[in-house]
């Protein structure tokens, strides 16, 4: 079993030297280095899930889809994450976060780069829009391991009152590495191609591993507030009711973020006439503000202990937010001099509805206790991927009935009613 040592002289925890169950030795501030690989590994395949839809209007050039085409693949991309999601979190509990991390990485780094070899349109031929379907498919089903392995690392290094926070600077990941991707993959698609796209993405995913290889390990079972707390005496996640519950709040919030972070620089080039710098610019402006948002929404959380009103404000601000670029967009139909206002409104929006993240995970964890919170992170998760299958598919279908109106009146829609959803059941 593992132990913590400390000096005899009673230092506080933050300086007590944990021992593990193989006598592995670590520092007073591992818990930081696990916090980065979590970082680390979030933020390279969200390059990947959010890098590539940024892509999209150079996408459907080349490999010549339509938007249904273009929708049916991105939104296969989400697929494979949202059905992997709970298998990958269910090992984690079973095998630890280290294996499920370092395989899912490493394989992820593989087969990014078969697709950089084989999967990318060239002056011979251009991949069909199964082929690129179902190689993002398995890209997904790949990259379903990252989150409820590095979530259940850091819930087990960090203590209660700094698990919000930690989980916060972790979800700043999605942004930052959706930020990134968004800022460099559509310039580099335009002048190298999807090939050095795909290679890209490869090695981050391969550099991400080594660092998981090289410091996560399973925190010391007990003792000077490192080690995970005690395992929860409720029902198991996939039994409790609440966690359901929860989950699908947190699912049903993500489709108006989907609904940017997909088809934003579309509509920003279909609907407003923006060029590609524009477009990136406002997708990492998006990523940037909830990056941003997300950390501080974690320390005043868990100041406050206010997490689940501080989800039902993010719901209504998300609503009102979208109900404007709604109402903005249908002005600018008939008032071409608004179109300007376009960006920033998408910008406003954008960051209202990705600011939460790490504090409903933080409150998914936490409600379903330590042993289980590979699986209960996994679940959540899994519906949060579900918005990345479903909202790709079915924006083309609205635009086809209800033009850009009709999309951001539905993400409004959505976000309305997540905010009963995240009441706490009586």
């Amino acid at each position: 079993m593992s132990i913590i040592a400390t000096c005899n002289d009673g230092q506080s925890p933050d300086k007590a030297v944990a021992v593990g169950s193989a006598g592995r030795t670590f520092g007073p501030n591992h818990r930081w280095k696990v916090l980065g690989i979590g970082v680390a590994s979030n933020a390279a395949f969200s390059a990947t899930f959010a890098g590539i839809p940024a892509t999209a209007v150079l996408m459907r050039q080349g490999y010549h889809l339509d938007n249904a085409a273009l929708g049916l693949a991105l939104g296969l991309l989400g697929l494979g994450v949202a059905l992997s999601e709970l298998p990958w979190g269910v090992l984690t509990d079973r095998w630890g976060d280290r294996r499920v991390l370092l395989t899912g990485l490493g394989a992820t780094a593989a087969w990014l780069l078969i697709m950089a070899l084989l999967v990318v349109p060239t002056k011979a031929a251009i991949p069909g829009v199964t082929l690129l379907s179902a190689s993002l498919l398995l890209t997904g089903l790949l990259g379903g391991s990252v989150n409820g392995s590095s979530g259940r690392a850091i819930m087990g290094w960090f203590r209660e009152g700094e698990r919000g926070f930690a989980m916060s600077i972790r979800q700043t990941a999605v942004p930052f590495g959706g930020g990134l991707g968004a800022l460099v993959l559509p310039s580099l698609a335009s002048a190298c191609g999807f090939a050095a796209v795909f290679g890209l993405l490869a090695v981050v995913s391969a550099l991400s591993a080594f660092f998981a290889w090289r410091w996560l390990h399973e925190p010391p079972a007990e003792g000077g507030g490192l080690a995970a707390a005690a395992v929860t005496n409720g029902p198991p996640p996939l039994r409790n009711i609440e966690v359901w519950r929860l989950s699908a709040a947190i699912g049903l919030l993500c489709f108006p973020q989907v609904a940017v972070l997909t088809f934003a620089s579309v509509f920003l080039h279909d609907f407003a006439g923006m060029g590609t710098w524009v477009t990136s610019a406002t997708l990492v402006a998006v990523q940037t503000g909830a990056m941003v948002m997300r950390v501080w929404s974690g320390r005043f959380t868990d100041r406050h202990g206010n997490r689940r009103p501080f989800l039902r404000l993010c719901s209504l601000l998300s609503a009102l937010a979208f109900a404007t670029l709604w109402l903005l967009v249908l002005a600018a139909s008939a008032h071409p001099a608004l179109l300007p206002m376009l960006p920033f409104m998408v910008v406003v929006a954008g960051i209202c509805v990705s600011a939460w993240h790490g504090v409903a995970y933080t409150e998914l964890a936490t409600l379903a206790g330590a042993g289980h919170v590979g699986t209960a992170l996994s679940l959540g998760n899994s519906f949060v991927f579900l918005s990345f299958c479903l909202v790709p598919i079915a924006i083309p279908w609205l635009l086809l009935f209800c033009a850009w109106p009709g999309v951001w009146f539905a993400a409004a829609i959505c976000a309305a009613v997540a905010w009963p959803t995240f009441l706490r059941r009586a």
